[in-house]
């Protein structure tokens, strides 16, 4: 789905809501919101993204009591305007994010929730799936899968083959209608125990359109990616 936006038919208020309050316990000790690649914190990549991105009002960043300051000093180092809070996470990433939006301007129409480890998000996919949410109320960024797709039951055993062309791989920014996602949040039983905030609107009953994305948008999670941001990182210095 491709929905190119332009900042003349543009009008929503939208606030991101970058989260970004996880232990980072795959990292053995590595902090991967500090951790610097190409000479700037991967939140700080993250955070930029949404700053220059003209259909965002405004920032919000999630993240640990410890890392609250630090994370402060960041944005006034690269002088991050939009960020209007930095408020503390949660002890599950969903009551993370109803953190950050409860942090968000009471007018916004729209949250767009990005994964603070996910440094190379670009502007233009931010806007499509703002423009995707806008249109059908909820969207997500999202890759299709590339590799033969099976599924399996616990032992291993190969159950069935799925059409790869239908099977998504989901990404952030998932961007919602800020008073459907709120309704949502109150209703859904155990709402605070979603690890995706799309399944959260999936439970809701509300349909969620995938916005297709780039294979580069990583989510740095392990070590080994630590490997392939770095590598992305001088491609696209090389381009």
């Amino acid at each position: 789905m491709n929905t190119a936006v332009k900042k003349s038919d543009y009008i929503k208020k939208v606030s991101a809501v970058i989260v970004a309050a996880g232990s980072s316990s795959r990292m053995h000790g590595i902090d991967k919101q500090l951790l610097d690649i190409g000479g700037m914190p991967v939140i700080a990549r993250a955070v930029s993204a949404f700053e220059k991105s003209e259909i965002i009002s405004e920032i919000v960043v999630v993240t640990r009591e410890d890392l609250i300051e630090k994370i402060k000093d960041i944005i006034e180092k690269y002088g991050f305007n939009k960020v209007k809070a930095v408020v503390r996470g949660a002890d599950t990433r969903q009551k993370s994010v109803f953190n950050g939006i409860f942090a968000a301007s009471e007018n916004c129409e729209y949250i767009a929730i990005h994964d603070g480890a996910r440094p190379f998000v670009t502007q233009e996919i931010i806007e499509n799936t703002v423009n995707a949410a806008i249109k059908f109320g909820a969207a997500s960024a999202a890759q299709t899968a590339k590799d033969t797709v099976k599924i399996s039951d616990k032992s291993g055993k190969i159950i069935k083959t799925v059409d790869r062309n239908t099977v998504r791989l989901m990404q952030t920014p998932q961007v919602f209608e800020k008073n459907a996602y709120l309704t949502a949040m109150k209703s859904v039983p155990d709402s605070e125990l979603f690890t995706d905030d799309c399944m959260l609107m999936e439970k809701f009953g509300k349909t969620v359109y995938a916005v297709e994305s780039d294979s580069l948008n990583i989510k740095i999670t392990t070590r080994d990616d630590i490997i392939l941001a770095e590598a992305i990182l001088r491609s696209r210095n090389n381009d």
